[in-house]
């Protein structure tokens, strides 16, 4: 802990909450706003101008249990284009359905903005510790401005934290909670760009593309994910080593998009795990990355960040009526319970399709199965595996087993 944080700590408290929430992406702005409906007092902090590398797709659930207006939709998306390691391409077109894209930098915002009508006081500062007073309660010091606009450090007090300042939370570390800084994660970095202005075979304004090359990630993939005026262009990969911006601009020469303007680029890890343990069994518990929610082999973690926000605000909300913190390890339980078994089947599928170019392009084979794109696009598009064709799911093992034993070819 640097000085300057030492002697903020003996200044007194100024500010007093049922629950203080360390960051404002979709997990953070979530918890703040179902906390603070419920009637808790609540603070969200938040530091300005962080915007996470993202895809930005929401599908038809999230949009339904989350009440995401239109406007925020910047392009639906009608079909995804799988590419292999060969330059195979399979296109998966949704059936009678789409899915949303936003830019989050807007989204986040407008999440943000919501909390705030919701009955959150909301406040822009950088975290900078975690303490206790004498009394036990727990302590967040922050920072206020930036430069010459610093205000200094500020400090508030509350019977409960929520952890959502994302991967490797410093919050959850310093709070105790078990291996939060250990998570592993998959680094992603992603490039803002202008969208072409007319569709090509290389691109379309309404069709999502994933690059499953080794040249472009060695152990995840590569992505071109419209947002109506601006695309994503993307890649992740686990390897320290190894070259993103590089893959990126790749990418961009291999998708005639090298000349488009770039309107901003970020970058940040990726959760692919859950934590073992979102609470520290006292006063703080963690949500979104910091849980480590996103959904391994596919990277999607709008969706389960917010699901996560609320259902660790509602276990918040009991434990605080109750005066039981061990109510705040509901949280973990219900959502595993209802999505530890996709986590884990993606899991699987990550560590084993996603380790050589002749596994990948056997992958992007697969997804030419009807039965494969019906069964995926219900999944991903209502978050729940599909139980009303077992015929389908048996088909699907058997040619799966026949590509991991190269009965057929790619």
């Amino acid at each position: 802990m640097s000085e300057r944080t030492e002697a903020s700590l003996d200044q007194p408290t100024d500010e007093v909450f049922d629950v203080i929430v360390v960051g404002g992406g979709p997990a953070g702005a979530t918890a703040a706003s179902t906390l603070a409906k419920d009637g808790h007092s609540v603070l969200l902090l938040d530091r300005a101008g962080r915007i996470k590398p993202c895809g930005g797709a929401v599908p038809p659930r999230l949009i339904r249990d989350f009440a995401i207006p239109n406007h925020l939709l910047k392009a639906r998306i009608t079909s995804a284009r799988m590419v292999s390691p060969s330059d195979k391409a399979v296109d998966m077109p949704i059936e009678g359905g789409y899915v949303g894209m936003v830019d989050r930098c807007e989204f986040d915002e407008w999440l943000r903005e919501r909390a705030a009508q919701d009955g959150a006081v909301r406040r822009t500062g950088r975290f900078e510790c975690f303490s206790r007073n004498a009394e036990g309660e727990a302590v967040i010091a922050y920072s206020t401005g930036a430069g010459r606009n610093s205000q200094g450090l500020r400090q508030a007090r509350a019977k409960l934290v929520i952890a959502a300042d994302g991967a490797r939370s410093q919050v959850a570390k310093q709070a105790g909670i078990p291996n939060a800084e250990n998570v592993p994660c998959v680094f992603a970095y992603h490039e803002i760009v202008a969208s072409p202005e007319e569709s090509s075979d290389a691109f379309a304004g309404d069709r999502c593309d994933v690059y499953y090359q080794g040249k472009l990630s060695p152990d995840f993939y590569a992505w071109v994910f419209p947002h109506g005026a601006q695309t994503s262009v993307g890649v992740g990969s686990a390897n320290k080593g190894f070259p993103l911006r590089g893959a990126v601009a790749a990418l961009r020469g291999q998708t005639g998009m090298e000349g488009n303007d770039t309107i901003r680029r970020e970058g940040a890890p990726i959760p692919l795990k859950p934590l073992k343990r979102w609470d520290n069994g006292r006063d703080v518990i963690a949500a979104g990355d910091a849980a480590g929610v996103v959904a391994p082999a596919s990277g999607e973690g709008i969706y389960y960040a917010m699901l996560c926000g609320q259902m660790v605000a509602q276990a918040a909300a009991e434990a605080l009526v109750a005066g039981d913190v061990r109510l705040l390890k509901q949280a973990r339980k219900r959502f595993m319970r209802e999505h530890g078994r996709v986590f884990w089947i993606l899991g699987m599928m990550q560590k084993f399709w996603y380790s050589t170019d002749r596994r990948r392009e056997r992958f992007v084979s697969i997804c030419q199965d009807p039965d494969v794109q019906y069964l995926t696009w219900q999944a991903y598009m209502e978050k729940k595996l599909v139980k009303a064709r077992p015929g389908a799911h048996l088909r699907i093992f058997i040619k799966d087993m026949a590509h991991l034993l190269r009965v057929v070819s790619p």
